[in-house]
């Protein structure tokens, strides 16, 4: 065994037993309050992998989709014809609000969703659910973020995972989640190079 090999084994050695001593101490589960947010790529996307992880696992799961609407994305198709049975999938929203321009009509279909995500979060076979786009809902006001922030904190049975994405997350939300992940813009071909939204990569 060379000096390069013998010091790269023994440093992966203390890693381990780091490592190792710190997983002794991290006993606990709880279910999670997540939020995506940030203006890069990937929020609703990571959602959608989590989804994906549930399914294997045989965790019964729901999407609450905000704003997006009808919009034909590859992953409501996925669910729907596919795993329609181990995820439910439930479209709120008409479509971005610069496309409805009305106000009002924004503001139903978001309680509308807020309402399907409540029953979803509530029902015991269900154990994970994402709500995509809802941070976009809050931002705009279409819902009161004191009472989506009392209602996980409060009213969310204790082992159910909850995923929000969406950019521009409210300050309070993010203090109440579990865990939150930005995701940090660096270049975007749509911004950047003028390119469309490609099937496959945005939807």
């Amino acid at each position: 065994m060379d000096d390069i090999t013998e010091r790269h084994n023994a440093k992966m050695k203390k890693i381990k037993a780091a490592r190792d001593k710190m997983m002794e101490t991290k006993t606990e589960e709880k279910g999670l309050i997540i939020v995506h947010t940030g203006p890069g790529k990937g929020k609703s996307s990571s959602g959608f992998g989590m989804i994906m992880r549930c399914i294997a696992h045989g965790m019964p799961c729901a999407v609450v989709q905000f704003i997006k609407g009808n919009w034909d994305t590859g992953e409501k198709t996925f669910l729907r014809d596919r795993f329609a049975e181990k995820c439910q999938f439930f479209v709120s929203g008409e479509g971005f609000t610069w496309e409805t321009q009305d106000r009002e009509r924004d503001v139903a279909a978001a309680e509308n969703g807020w309402r399907i995500a409540r029953e979803q979060i509530l029902d015991p076979g269900i154990q994970f659910v994402l709500l995509d786009e809802i941070n976009i809902a809050l931002r705009y006001d279409y819902l009161d973020i004191d009472e989506v922030v009392d209602f996980l904190m409060k009213q969310k049975p204790p082992m159910t995972h909850v995923v929000l994405t969406g950019r521009n997350a409210k300050p309070e939300l993010i203090e109440a989640a579990d865990l939150v992940t930005e995701m940090t813009l660096v270049k975007h071909p749509f911004k950047d190079l003028g390119v469309k939204a490609q099937k496959g990569v945005e939807f």
